[in-house]
This record gives C-alpha cells, structure tokens and sequence, in this order.
C-alpha cells in the first residue's frame, strides 16, 4: 500500500530493456531493430537515445549505423518522462460503491485516469488520493496508485479501483484469467446487419504512429471482443460489447478494423469521425467480479450519461 503526503514532489524511474540479435537480424542497423523489437520508440528516438550514451551493444556504445551481427547483446536504458508526483485534489467522485479494500466509481468523461505527460492534475487518481486520505494500492506506483484498469479519458463508465495491494494483485488475477466482466455501450458509425458477433484480432502498436494502436499480428497480444445490436439508426448502430480481453483501446481499434468505428472517434473514426460528439460515444455501463475478501460475487451498471442519451434521441429524430 501507498500513503502520498499533500506535497508535490518530481518522479523519475529508469528501466533497462534487453534484446538479442538473431540470424535473422545480421545487417540490420541498430536503430531499426531496436525500434522494430520496442514496439513504442521511433528511430529518431532510438538514435537520441545513441546519441546519448543510452544505448550498448555487447557492453560498448555503438555508432548509430551500426550493422548487427548474430548474437549481439543490446542494453537499452529509457527513463520516464520528468513527473510530479500525484497529489490529493478535492475533486468530486460519483462513488458506486465503497468499502475497506476497494471502490467502484463511475468516471465522467473528459476525465484523464491517471497523471501523464500534459495532465498532471485534475485526473481520477488525484480526486482518488483525496477521497481515500492517500491510502491506495501502490502496485501501480505514485503516479497510479489504485489503478487495476483504466479506459480513455473520452470513455465513460464503471472503473474498480484498489485500497490495498492484497486485493490489487486478487482484482488483477481475475482480469487476467478473464473471470472479470466488462460491458459496454457504444454508438458506432454504419448499420450492422447482423445481430451478434466477435471481433478476434490482436493488438499492436501502429508502426508509423506510436500514440494509436493497430489490428497487427507484429509485436501484438491477443485481443477478443463480443457485441450485439441493440438499436439500428440511419447511418449508425447502437451496440453493446462484452471485453474478453483489456487491451489499449481494444473496442475503438476492433470496431474501426471492421468499418464500424465509434461515433465521435477523432483518433480511429477517419475524416467523418463526428466531432461534433466531443469524443467517442463509448460507455462502460456494467461490471462483475468477485470481491477479493468476502469472495461475493459484486455487480455493478451505470446507466448511461446524458451525452450518451442525447445522441441516441437526435438518432431517433432523423
């Protein structure tokens, strides 16, 4: 468990990845495999990394046109980006349930998760932080302490979140073993003819955008989503999904791949993406999981906010 004093003070953590060159990889430059292995760093930025003294191959630190050989041992150290660390805010919660080890709340949208790179403040986790005196999971670190899941700043929802490691560690290996239900509503762009089906396609990281994701079967994860219609407009579909797997903007990337992006989705809804809606029409409205001490099974929904309803009644008018 974590206990953050009121006062802000600067985080920096270093980490250190480890790649082997293959037969395979013989001639390939060190920036390009080391991006292609990372999966999240682009070649100019493997290169500053070079350039700074950040890089080795096989305990010395190479030019950046260096050609692999097999066998080549390459140390890469990143350190994350400078942060404060997250501090209490009196900011209010929608708490759908409490009790000593865990709480579920209903994120408004709009609302980052956790402090990042241009939202230090004003995040779930700084109203957390005071709501909870600074008693959370600290499995996440100071930056996400309680955080066993998350969704987007633009969805809206249920999200759990930890008060102590025991039943952090207890949450995560439900959502691992897939025995942690989620359910979404979303509006989605086109009208889908059929009334049920399964998006099975893994996720990874876009190749040439590092901020969005991709259906790619390179430095991917598995990822499975269920949905069903629940109402067909002109030129839309309301839908609910059931997540089998958690990946990083698994039903926005899912229902983009099969031509029926997220209405609102400024980042995978392509050029008519409606920006009129301030952002995706996506809602995690349900929740079940077994609570990790009392070992009940907890069920939660939310019903949907009035950004959600108001789309569907202007739907219903045209």
């Amino acid at each position: 468990m974590i206990k953050l004093n009121r006062k802000s003070r600067t985080v920096r953590r270093m980490q250190t990845k480890e790649y082997l060159a293959g037969e395979e990889n013989i001639g390939d430059r060190i920036d390009k495999f080391i991006s292609q292995a990372d999966g999240e760093l682009t070649r100019s930025a493997v290169v500053k990394l070079i350039e700074d003294g950040s890089v080795t191959v096989n305990g010395a630190v190479p030019s950046k046109n260096l050609r692999l050989r097999a066998g080549d041992r390459i140390l890469v150290t990143l350190s994350d980006p400078v942060m404060p660390e997250a501090r209490p805010q009196n900011i209010p919660l929608d708490i759908v349930y409490e009790d000593d080890d865990l709480l579920v709340v209903n994120k408004p949208r709009g609302m980052v998760v956790h402090p990042a790179a241009g939202n230090p403040e004003g995040t779930l986790v700084n109203a957390l932080l005071y709501h909870c005196s600074g008693s959370l999971s600290g499995i996440n670190g100071v930056l996400r302490p309680g955080i066993v899941h998350r969704i987007d700043k633009d969805t809206s929802g249920l999200l759990i979140v930890a008060k102590n490691d025991r039943s952090h560690r207890l949450l995560a290996e439900q959502i691992k073993e897939h025995s942690f239900m989620r359910k979404y509503q979303a509006v989605v762009t086109g009208v889908i003819k059929e009334e049920s089906g399964t998006v099975n396609a893994p996720i990874g990281r876009h190749q040439t955008d590092r901020k969005k994701m991709t259906v790619t079967l390179k430095n991917s994860r598995e990822a499975v989503t269920h949905y069903r219609v629940l109402q067909r407009y002109k030129g839309y579909t309301h839908i609910e999904l059931t997540l089998e797997t958690g990946r990083t903007h698994q039903i926005r990337v899912h229902m983009a791949h099969i031509g029926h992006p997220v209405a609102g989705d400024p980042v995978y809804g392509g050029k008519k993406y409606l920006a009129s809606l301030g952002g995706q029409c996506l809602h995690a409205f349900y929740i079940s999981f077994v609570h990790p001490v009392t070992q009940q099974t907890l069920t939660f929904s939310a019903p949907l906010p009035e950004y959600f309803t108001a789309f569907l009644s202007r739907l219903e008018r045209i």
